[in-house]
């Protein structure tokens, strides 16, 4: 927002100074072929450098800008000072008024302007009256300016309110995804809480209660699911098609272990196939791939062995380099480690990851094939 006003200021700020450089700089040099006009002296130059001078407040105060710069051009011109571009200071303090909404204003000075400064010279300072050209070629001109700022003024309103329909639409729709994401998320996590805590409390005194308790946390935690996908699928925009690309799964390992190949690395692997739920084919090539960057990142190691097979239910998961071990311990603890973790632990698995039996590192992943 103060990067805003600031740029705003500047903005004022150079527009003042070019309607000064008109103001001033074209009456001076057009004044010197106007033998017959009041002699441009000091306070001449202090009326035409007036209404530039306000433009630097246009935005906080239009409406005193406007009528500032009327009365400064309005006497300049009943003081007979010579004609020249005088009208710059007053067209634009005229078009902010009329954009910022205060067209009672801007209406009110364009009939004063076109009445006073057609007439009031020559009632003033017994001038000519003006001819019927004069007055039609005035009355043009303001009728341009008038409908030039018109269409500035709407333009501006309907981008505004163009802006504004947006900002609502957005609010509403995070206050419906909000609303949607608790009735959802709170419920389920609310009922698989209590569930736990039951199964908690009666492991040990009536065990053969806890298999209730489970089943009534994976009923809720599929439904859950099921719930929060429906939420995530109102998000995409009508029209817009679902990705194409498929998920990673541990079919594509293959890829990953000829990108560490392609740095160097003599890779070993063994992968026996296996029916894999989503999430756990999923979970099990991130967690591949995690280990892979690992070793090729951070192990001085030449060789590496990958190992995929079942286990007693789970999917075990291996991976072995023989890289020297890092001063200070294993020298890889960080987010990859933690992430490969949470990976298995939402799973209801575990992963250990540390030194090898010899030199280099393993990680070693456990994945429940099937829910508890």
């Amino acid at each position: 927002m103060l990067r805003e006003l600031t740029r705003g200021r500047r903005r004022d700020v150079a527009l003042a100074v070019v309607a000064a450089l008109i103001q001033i700089g074209g009456t001076t040099v057009v004044a010197r072929h106007h033998e017959h006009a009041r002699t441009l002296d000091v306070f001449g130059y202090l009326l035409l450098a007036a209404g530039p001078a306000a433009l630097v407040v246009r935005r906080a105060q239009p409406v005193p800008v406007l009528m500032l710069a009327f009365a400064t051009t309005l006497g300049y011109v009943l003081l007979g000072y010579p004609g020249g571009p005088i009208w710059a200071a007053l067209i634009v303090a005229f078009g902010t008024a009329l954009i910022a909404g205060h067209r009672i204003a801007a209406y009110g000075s364009l009939l004063a302007g076109y009445l006073g400064f057609l007439w009031l010279p020559t009632l003033v300072n017994d001038q000519p009256a003006p001819s019927a050209w004069a007055a039609v070629g005035l009355a043009a001109w303001l009728l341009v300016l008038l409908a030039a700022s018109e269409l500035i003024r709407n333009r501006r309103a309907v981008a505004r309110a163009r802006y504004e329909a947006a900002r609502r639409l957005a609010s509403e729709e995070r206050l419906g995804i909000a609303r949607d994401l608790h009735d959802v998320v709170a419920h389920s996590l609310s009922l698989i809480n209590v569930q736990a805590g039951v199964a908690l409390e009666l492991m040990d005194q009536r065990p053969e209660q806890v298999r209730t308790a489970l089943t009534a946390i994976k009923h809720a935690s599929r439904e859950a699911l099921v719930d929060v996908q429906s939420v995530l699928d109102s998000l995409r925009r009508p029209g817009e098609e679902v990705p194409r690309a498929p998920a990673p799964s541990l079919r594509d390992v293959g890829e990953l272990v000829r990108r560490a190949e392609a740095t160097g690395l003599a890779v070993d692997m063994r992968a026996a196939p296996t029916t894999l739920p989503r999430g756990v084919d999923a979970a099990g090539y991130r967690i591949v791939q995690e280990a892979l960057t690992n070793v090729m990142r951070h192990a001085d190691a030449s060789n590496v062995r990958v190992r995929i097979g079942a286990e007693e239910g789970d999917l075990v998961i291996e991976v072995e380099d023989d890289g020297a071990a890092r001063p200070g311990g294993s020298g890889r603890q960080g987010s990859g480690i933690r992430g490969m973790t949470e990976r298995a632990a939402a799973l209801g698995g575990e992963l250990t990851a540390g030194p090898g039996p010899g030199r280099g590192f393993a990680v070693r992943a456990r994945l429940p094939l099937e829910p508890p």
